[in-house]
């Protein structure tokens, strides 16, 4: 199948690229460790000039011979490469966002091999305490992409699980509201730099019935006290014998994530009279933890979505006009797990 676009998913620790054919359908794909934080450092020569510059040996590194073989193929990329860090700064389009929106605003970068990338701006949303997300914004458009037009009328709910988990509220296809939780990152502190860390040890094994336990404790009364409270019972539960070294780890992972959901619960509380269906975008054992903690906290229905970022970066290259609008997104089914 002949290529119509290259999309860059380009974070902080990694890169990853896609080919992508008729209906954003994936050709091929790569996965780097060059992300804007650690991009490459050794000089080599890009279309006949020798270059030093980390975002420009990267691009090549990532898509270069690509390039080589069809150099008409239109480029967009997403994540912290539009960042004030990044290769060239996407200025936030603020909330409500949509993807005609994003795509208005895509910014431009001409690389050295003449070739245009086209960056997707991240989105911002203004309050007493403000909320932004680079690379989200374009997995829940390419969801939002994928549903039907009754469906995205609703209101809807979607989890990306991570280091930040962000959960969105979208509604008539647009973002409108985003929470974000640092849990995945507080779990990497905690136990590597806090004294939780002496006695809890990591294994390759999921104790499913520690995790349960720490979600529970999150939903208890106790629970109320708040995780800077009961973090410490990972330690406590250690030293009396009822955790094992091996256990807490896992405990700790339930014990945040059902602080956070604990917390979302209570937040849409104050909009809604039901728990709404959940979309979550991921795979992998991590979104695997979420799906149990959501279970477990009374949501009705979880729907899992994978290759968000390829659908929304397709959808958008449409709307900017990269793409002919003729072709359109990949629309087959999200999976739902229960």
């Amino acid at each position: 199948m002949q290529a119509q676009l290259i999309a860059l998913d380009w974070g902080t620790t990694s890169l990853r690229a896609y080919r992508l054919g008729d209906q954003g359908r994936v050709l091929e794909h790569r996965s780097l460790d060059a992300g804007i934080m650690q991009l490459p450092t050794t000089p080599r020569s890009i279309a006949g000039q020798r270059c030093c510059d980390g975002f420009e040996l990267a691009f090549d590194e990532a898509c270069g011979d690509w390039l080589d073989a069809e150099p008409e193929l239109p480029v967009i990329a997403c994540g912290m490469v539009g960042s004030a860090q990044g290769w060239r700064e996407a200025v936030y389009q603020e909330t409500p966002a949509s993807v005609g929106a994003l795509s208005s605003a895509l910014v431009t970068v001409r690389s050295l091999r003449g070739i245009d990338v086209h960056i997707v701006p991240g989105v911002l949303q203004r309050s007493e305490l403000p909320n932004v997300m680079r690379g989200e914004e374009t997995q829940v458009l390419g969801i939002l992409s994928s549903l039907p037009a009754s469906e995205t009328r609703k209101p809807l709910l979607i989890g990306l699980p991570g280091s930040h988990s962000k959960w969105v509220r979208a509604q008539d296809g647009r973002i409108v509201h985003f929470d974000t939780f640092m849990t995945g990152e507080v779990y990497a502190a905690l136990s590597s730099h806090t004294i939780l860390g002496r006695t809890l040890q990591r294994g390759d094994a999921f104790d499913s019935a520690a995790f349960d336990r720490g979600v529970g404790v999150a939903r208890l009364p106790q629970g109320a006290a708040g995780p800077l409270s009961t973090i410490f019972s990972t330690r406590t539960l250690g030293l009396t014998g009822v955790l094992s070294g091996a256990a807490q780890a896992d405990y700790l992972s339930g014990l945040l994530i059902g602080h956070e959901i604990a917390a979302l619960v209570q937040l849409l509380k104050q909009t809604e009279t039901a728990l709404p269906a959940v979309i979550l975008i991921g795979s992998g054992p991590l979104l695997e933890r979420y799906q149990r903690a959501l279970d477990a906290s009374g949501f009705p229905q979880i729907t899992i979505a994978e290759q968000a970022t390829e659908r929304g970066l397709w959808q958008v290259a449409v709307q900017a006009g990269l793409i002919s609008s003729s072709s359109t997104a990949d629309s087959r089914p999200l999976h739902v797990e229960n």
